[in-house]
């Protein structure tokens, strides 16, 4: 019967020790420096889109340089065009909902909740009759109608003050610049950090990232796209006249998926009681209604292929990114939690335990690295 000798027992366990200290101070370094590392998440998310239309460019024979130039001046122009064009239309209808419908509208809702109005039209809510709402619809109306203005303003006020939001975009688009001057390099650098014996999986494993990032981009962006203009359009059906503002207002919550529905029901419903008070059902059914086409079948869709995530590890993946990483880890919450998952199948389940069952996603060959550098 074979024997284990004492000394590789002994060095087994040293071994194990060792690793667990090691992701213990690498754990304790993340969370020290979390803020950094959200802001560079987002950079190399803004690095990968702006590589989308790059990486067509080359296949089509365009040079790398020339392809990564066009990119950049195509993005530039497109966000001139909505900022000359739709900004102004959306900003209005953004100061109109924040200064007067909302505010009309929790008022509404209040009074029509009092004398029993709301009861009277739709009984399944007799269960809250007991319940003192005001208080809940006044502060629920007012930071809301902050929170509109603000972002009819600033655009971005939720990520912290005005300084802080300017200081971390400023500091995503240096460090996307700088990542998008030379990519290769910097993902040979980091390929560098591994021993040698393990660094083609380090370029499988970021080829698997590298996909999925990109899949899920593709994703949002046309979901995000599809969200906006089904709800405007629904409002517009049901006589909204800030149709395009809650249309954008949704589009842009649907990045958040889980809560964002609920965030944008909110204002829909307090411009519905002013508007259109016979319509306050349709309106809660056209923001889930299309809540759910992008959620079970858009979506779906779109990421075939690229990135599978059980719903219930998105939602705990939002939970514990909200609780431990504020708004902007609420926001990447799903990247954070594909990441991990990642991560977690290619480094622990396959290569510690050996396991080469579970299931993978992998770049084709020729995707699988970054063409000519990109």
């Amino acid at each position: 019967m074979h024997q284990v000798s004492p000394n590789t027992a002994y060095s087994s366990v040293t071994r194990w020790v060792l690793t667990a200290l090691a992701v213990i101070i690498l754990l304790v370094a993340a969370w020290i420096i979390r803020g950094i590392l959200m802001l560079t998440l987002a950079s190399v998310i803004l690095v990968v889109m702006f590589t989308m239309p790059i990486r067509l460019m080359i296949s089509h024979g365009v040079p790398r340089t020339i392809a990564t130039i066009a990119s950049l001046i195509l993005v530039l122009l497109l966000v001139v065009i909505l900022i000359g064009t739709a900004l102004p239309t959306l900003i209005q209808q953004f100061t109109v909902l924040a200064t007067v419908i909302v505010p009309q509208g929790v008022e509404a809702l209040a009074v029509r909740w009092t004398n029993g109005e709301l009861l009277a039209q739709y009984p399944f809510l007799s269960f809250l009759q007991d319940l003192d709402v005001q208080p809940f619809l006044d502060t629920v109306g007012s930071q809301f109608a902050t929170a509109l203005g603000q972002l009819g303003v600033q655009v971005l006020p939720v990520l912290g003050g005005v300084a802080d939001t300017v200081l971390s975009v400023l500091i995503v688009i240096f460090l996307s610049m700088y990542l998008l001057s030379n990519p290769q390099m910097h993902q040979e650098g980091l390929i560098k950090l591994f021993p040698l014996w393990y660094r083609h999986r380090v370029r499988e494993i970021i080829a698997r990232l590298d996909l999925m990032l990109r899949g899920w981009l593709r994703a949002t962006v046309i979901s995000m796209a599809f969200v906006a203009i089904a709800t405007g359009v629904g409002m517009a059906l049901l006589g909204i006249q800030q149709a395009a503002a809650l249309g954008v207002l949704a589009g842009v919550l649907s990045f958040i998926p889980n809560f964002g529905p609920i965030i944008a029901l909110i204002p829909s419903i307090a411009v519905g009681i002013v508007q259109a008070p016979e319509n306050l059902g349709w309106i809660i059914v056209v923001i889930y209604g299309v809540s759910f086409i992008q959620s079970q079948i858009v979506t779906p869709i779109l990421v075939a292929g690229s990135i599978r995530l059980p719903p219930v590890l998105v939602l705990l993946g939002q939970i514990v990114a909200g609780a431990f990483l504020g708004f902007l880890g609420l926001m990447l919450a799903v990247p954070i939690t594909a990441i991990i998952m990642i991560l977690v199948q290619e480094v622990y389940i396959k290569d510690m335990l050996g396991d080469l069952s579970v299931n993978e996603t992998l770049a084709a060959p020729d995707e699988a690295l970054l063409p000519d550098g990109v």
